[in-house]
């Protein structure tokens, strides 16, 4: 399988005062196109660090990163996020919507990023809501919708754009227990379709639903196994 995410000795340091906190301690990886990745570890074990510069929101201070062939660990603030916007759906906790927009809207934003025609947009916008079954929310705000509703149109702009990757920070963090499981079965249907996605969670159970897990502790990868039996939905 192809490789699309390729991490070697990657370091983070951060000044904090006089004191240099290692954020990242020489982490090597790879992640293939198509892999459901879990990345796990407490607080403070450098899962956000990772999770930062794998979604090029960060860069390293040592270390290469390559991302779909192209070795991003070097690259400017404009460089990053075009890499960003064309190779990267994010997905977070808090769900990230502008409170005014239409959940069409909001969906479309990435792509006017992209420099794509607002017929267009609007277009591919209405089809991938469809796609996580809001096409009949398309013209609600994010007040007029629940929070698992939300969720899906935070979900569905991450997809938008075609991206390499879907990144998903917490993604069910602000979610009940039935509403989680939509989400997660929401992932596993994008997998099936052939996306790359990677889970950034600190609980096991949301963990388990992936095919290989990846586990930090200070700032080191302490384990990275296949996942033998993932929590599948009937």
């Amino acid at each position: 399988m192809s490789k699309i995410i390729e991490i070697n000795k990657l370091i983070k340091n951060y000044q904090v005062g006089t004191e240099t906190i290692r954020a990242l301690r020489s982490v090597s990886l790879s992640i293939n196109k198509n892999e459901y990745v879990a990345i796990m570890g407490p607080s403070g074990s450098g899962k956000s660090t990772l999770m930062n510069i794998i979604g090029c929101l960060d860069t390293p201070t040592g270390g290469d990163y390559v991302l779909n062939s192209t070795n991003v660990s070097q690259l400017d603030d404009d460089h990053l996020a075009e890499i960003r916007n064309k190779e990267i759906g994010f997905v977070f906790q808090t769900f990230n919507l502008l409170p005014r927009y239409t959940a069409l809207e909001n969906v479309s934003l990435p792509l006017i990023y992209a420099g794509t025609n607002k017929e267009e947009r609007l277009a591919k916008a209405g089809e991938v809501l469809t796609s996580v079954g809001l096409e009949d929310r398309i013209t609600h705000k994010p007040n007029e919708l629940s929070g698992g509703q939300r969720q899906r149109v935070a979900v569905a702009r991450a997809m938008v754009n075609s991206p390499s990757i879907i990144l998903a920070d917490e993604p069910t963090g602000n979610l009940d227990s039935k509403t989680s499981m939509d989400i997660l079965s929401l992932f596993d249907e994008i997998h099936r379709r052939g996306n790359t996605i990677i889970i950034v969670t600190h609980e096991e159970d949301i963990a388990k639903h992936a095919h290989r897990i990846i586990r930090l502790i200070d700032g080191m990868i302490e384990s990275d196994e296949v996942n033998p039996n993932p929590t599948k939905f009937n």
